[in-house]
């Protein structure tokens, strides 16, 4: 738990009252962003005001700050801290000038709508007491580093997130499971983020606020400080844009690369691409409200847009998000890319033959594009415990790893938490994480128990279509007018054959072969009078996860349980006597 971000949220205890819980973060959360900007502002207050005294052109002012501070934000009034509580009276319009006259890029208190918010505080009487508090708070980075403001902000988000109760769409990401997918990202990779003075893009379509580019960005840095990093992402939630923006800003990046807007209906960057992609989008929302526009850009795009493969359901959006990822990461021929998305388990195996999930998983797994699929624990997210799994991608895999398929179970690799907060009583602790980065790294030497290594064409199958005569009144077979007999639509079936039945490795190429043979052993023996409509095979693909690393646990013995029923026979007859008595 972030202590900082503890004290923080406790300056909320002053909104009581006039605010309801669930709108603390609206001042919590800017005023700790402004805070912390005031606080990194600081040394160069002096210098910014002179050159904006000297410099009208907001472009021209941008270019000297920079040469003069090297930062790329500023900020030119003559408010900040120090002396805003000097006028008890001008408190609030001092403020609001205060925040009008940070740099263009520097636009996320219009996002917090922190201006209403401030009128709202002077009006209840609290906007002198809680600038007092957070006068009161040293947020230099010199006193908190980056990852210590990085988990304040986790603490205060989910605070808000907790008393907003937030919709179960929405599952911020903990700071375990984004290190684990960072660390999966990143690893085969390993000796080439290693060279001196590398430059490298990250990119999240579903930023937040920012936790997975921040941790990246930890990661690349502590194994090599040389790296040059851009970071890029886009987010649709207002607060969340702003918070990663501003959490960007104080750490030197270009603000440019955080856009805010929908990633399926506007992409911010569209015909760029990254070298590492990462995604926890929300799981189980809907986008009919944007079908019509997804729709429109997959036919106008044709066979290369992004939405080409197949969507999913309207129900569930995540996979619109997966195929996005894949959109964006660095072609083979510019060195290849790799992505990251936490997604839940319908993913794996939702949508029947030729759906379009089904067709999805088909254009990745033909195009060998899945790389690993690892299972986190249960009880992993705030405020859900379902199952969950890390997806990791890449479009230029290492030879070893070409045409297969690594499937991790991770579910066991978690440490039971202190104090549950929320729905989260697990973590992957730094030594579940090294087990499950080992697992990959070890690939077919891996546990055979924890790690299975499979073909891609091992997850495909066909449905055929089995059908069986209409019979007349005399029980005679119906015929067309080619002599076909006729089918009986009600004792139609349908049957689904895996590409590896009989232990074929043919693939989609052994179909007549293998789907007859699975008819003429498992079909045909028992309705002779059946037969496969050829025209209505479909091909489908699914993932079943949990299949592969099922373990059979024999019942118990009969004796036992008979045993057990007597007794609780005996337990029963007895209560029914001193009833009776």
């Amino acid at each position: 738990m972030s202590t900082l971000g503890s004290f923080i949220w406790s300056i909320a205890d002053q909104l009581r009252g006039p605010y309801r819980p669930n709108q603390y973060g609206n001042v919590i959360l800017p005023l700790t962003i402004l805070r912390r900007l005031d606080c990194i502002l600081e040394p160069d207050r002096e210098t910014v005001r002179e050159l904006a005294a000297k410099y009208d052109n907001p472009n021209r002012l941008r270019i000297e700050v920079k040469k003069a501070t090297g930062r790329p934000f500023y900020n030119t009034s003559n408010y900040s801290f120090v002396n805003l509580l000097a006028d008890a009276d001008g408190l609030a319009d001092n403020l609001a000038d205060y925040i009008d006259r940070f740099s263009p890029d520097v636009d996320v208190f219009e996002y917090f709508d922190f201006k209403k918010e401030i009128l709202n505080l002077e009006k209840a009487g609290l906007l002198r007491e809680v600038i007092t508090s957070f006068k009161a708070v040293g947020l230099h980075p010199d006193v908190v580093s980056n990852a210590d403001m990085g988990d304040a902000f986790e603490y205060i988000i989910r605070k808000f997130n907790e008393a907003a109760n937030e919709t179960s769409g929405d599952h911020y990401t903990p700071r375990d499971a984004i290190r684990l997918l960072v660390d999966l990202l990143f690893a085969e990779k390993d000796v080439d983020l290693a060279e001196a003075g590398i430059v490298r893009t990250v990119y999240d379509p579903t930023a937040g606020t920012g936790g997975m580019l921040a941790l990246a960005e930890e990661y690349l840095l502590t194994h090599n400080p040389d790296a040059k990093l851009s970071l890029f992402g886009q987010e649709y939630n207002p607060q969340s844009y702003a918070i990663c923006k501003s959490d960007l800003l104080a750490k030197g990046h270009d603000a440019s690369n955080i856009a805010f807007g929908n990633t399926l209906t506007d992409d911010a960057f569209k015909g760029r691409q990254f070298d590492f992609c990462m995604s926890n989008p929300p799981y189980g929302v809907d986008w009919k409200q944007y079908a019509k526009a997804v729709i429109k850009e997959r036919d106008e795009a044709g066979p290369y847009g992004r939405f080409a493969p197949g969507l999913p359901s309207t129900s569930d959006g995540q996979m619109l998000f997966l195929l996005h990822l894949v959109h964006k990461m660095r072609a083979p021929e510019d060195g290849g890319g790799r992505a990251g998305i936490v997604m839940n388990g319908s993913p794996l195996f939702n949508g029947a033959a030729e759906s379009g999930p089904s067709n999805i998983r088909k254009w990745l797994l033909e195009n060998d594009l899945v790389d690993a699929i690892i299972a986190l624990p249960t009880n992993m997210f705030f405020n859900t415990g379902i199952a969950t799994y890390i997806w990791i991608l890449d479009n230029d895999k290492h030879s070893d790893r070409k045409g297969l398929v690594q499937l991790i179970d991770g579910t066991s690799f978690w440490t039971k938490m202190r104090k549950n907060l929320g729905s989260k009583g697990r973590e992957i602790s730094d030594a579940d994480r090294d087990k499950v980065v080992k697992l990959y790294d070890d690939f077919i030497n891996a546990d055979p128990d924890c790690s299975k290594v499979l073909r891609n064409d091992e997850f495909g199958y066909w449905t055929i279509t089995v059908e069986r005569p209409l019979l007349d009144e005399s029980g005679q077979p119906v015929v067309d007018r080619k002599g076909n007999p006729k089918p009986d639509t009600k004792k139609r079936d349908t049957e689904n054959v895996p590409f590896t039945y009989g232990g074929s490795t043919a693939g989609a190429v052994g179909k007549a072969e293998v789907v007859q043979a699975y008819f003429d052993a498992e079909v045909k023996p028992h309705v002779p009078d059946a037969w496969i409509d050829w025209a209505k095979v479909k091909v489908g693909y699914e993932i079943p996860f949990t299949r592969h690393f099922y373990k059979y646990v024999p019942p118990r013995p009969l004796a036992e349980i008979d045993a057990d029923l007597e007794k609780q026979v005996a337990k029963i007859l007895d209560l029914l006597r001193e009833v009776e008595g």
